[in-house]
């Protein structure tokens, strides 16, 4: 009798571990948005809080490493996993949730399918919503991207309203593409319930505080994308190919441009950086931080000195020109098939590192999109580059006439690197 008493106990015992388990046992970490010296603040768990983050979920282990505090999805994919490493390296989340966009055919008119999707949403928030390193919601990514109907910001704003009604923990958000006042009366007029609004802006971050008053935003905000200068907003080559900045110019403009908006602007309650990882947008090196195979350029050094105000010790190459039959890009660079072109690099290592070189000669990208969606990387012509020194190569050109685009990765072999390109055209 006593025996089988213990073996009764033993399975009540394992029933209610798996009851507690199978539920969720997280507790949510509150977060406000209150006033403070004529602007704007968050609180978390009570204390301060300024967003030092950046968009994506790779390397999140260096972000805490080298400063930030805070990693931005666009989704909710994988939404437990990120979470819980988020939590484990003390980041928070910005979680993104996954509205239907009307350049990708979405119909606002179409009351049954904006009915479904919030209701799909509203799962996706019960699910998430006392994660511990949850910290703010994004509805959308840039909605208003090629969009024609103002109803998709009724629907935005039924979408903070009941996440409020979900989860009365995080403030609620949702991302615009750039700084435009008819969006920003918008949402004024249409989403009262979001808390605070975020911007996505490359070239003219310098300009999103006063970019933002002029429009007759006087709220809280945060910028969730900012970066290099856009291939939008870059100059085009005859042929119509975007000139890139060099990773070294980028860090200049990255700098600059932050120190002159985000980390002075009160209104502003804090940011993340694009892109913590690698895509190919353009070119495979436009907007991440990281090469593909995981080296960090000198981006990423800046933002470790922005979010802690020390560099690192060890610092990434710096490139100071690329070369091209002793031609810029800025010259528009005409060759003939076939034929061979003296390569000049100029570059140095602030830790007086061996440098070695890599390169990689591409045709330009064809399959250009918008919002960043996602595009395919050309595929490389093989045995074009001959290095001769550190500071000299020579190329080959291609017998097929068209548009190309020369890389130059140089790494410091410590996991740091300085990129370049150079785009030309075989006539």
């Amino acid at each position: 009798m006593i025996r089988h008493s213990k073996i009764i106990l033993i399975i009540l015992f394992l029933v209610c571990i798996n009851t507690i388990y199978s539920q969720n046992i997280y507790s949510p970490v509150k977060t406000t948005i209150v006033t403070k010296d004529s602007g704007f603040i968050l609180v978390r768990s009570g204390r301060p809080y300024f967003i030092k983050g950046a968009g994506g979920t790779n390397y999140s282990d260096r972000l805490a490493k080298y400063g930030g505090n805070s990693i931005r999805t666009w989704d909710t994919r994988n939404g437990e996993a990120i979470l819980n490493k988020a939590d484990s390296l003390g980041l928070t989340v910005t979680m993104g949730l996954n509205v239907a966009r009307e350049r990708h055919g979405f119909d606002y008119n179409d009351t049954a399918a904006v009915k479904q999707q919030l209701e799909n949403l509203r799962q996706e928030v019960h699910k998430y919503k006392d994660y511990p390193a949850l910290l703010i919601w994004g509805i959308g990514n840039e909605l208003n991207l090629e969009y024609k109907n103002p109803k998709v910001w009724d629907a935005v704003n039924d979408i903070a309203k009941m996440i409020h009604q979900e989860d009365p923990n995080h403030p609620v958000t949702t991302m615009l593409a750039g700084v435009n006042k008819r969006e920003i009366e918008f949402i004024k007029a249409r989403c009262p319930d979001l808390d605070l609004l975020s911007v996505q802006v490359y070239g003219g971050l310098a300009k999103v505080p006063q970019n933002l008053r002029a429009a007759g935003w006087e709220g809280p905000y945060m910028v969730t994308e900012w970066g290099p200068t856009g291939h939008w907003e870059s100059i085009q080559t005859p042929w119509k190919a975007a000139m890139e900045e060099t990773s070294s110019q980028k860090a200049a403009v990255y700098k600059s441009r932050y120190e002159a908006s985000i980390k002075q602007d009160k209104h502003c309650v804090g940011s993340y950086v694009f892109l913590w990882g690698q895509k190919q947008e353009r070119t495979p090196t436009w907007y991440g931080l990281f090469t593909e195979q995981g080296e960090e350029s000198e981006v990423v050094d800046v933002m470790q000195y922005l979010w802690t105000g020390s560099w690192p010790q060890n610092r990434a190459p710096h490139i100071d020109s690329l070369l091209l039959d002793n031609k810029k890009a800025g010259d528009f660079i005409y060759l003939q098939p076939d034929k061979d072109y003296i390569i000049n690099v100029f570059a140095s290592d602030p830790n007086q590192d061996k440098m070695t070189e890599r390169w990689e000669l591409l045709p330009e990208s064809t399959d250009l999109k918008n919002g960043g969606d996602r595009e395919s990387r050309p595929e490389a012509i093989p045995a074009s580059i001959v290095e001769k020194s550190l500071n000299q190569a020579v190329l080959k050109t291609p017998k097929t006439e068209g548009p190309y685009r020369l890389f130059l990765y140089i790494n410091d072999g410590h996991n740091k690197v300085a990129t370049a390109n150079i785009p030309f055209y075989v006539k």
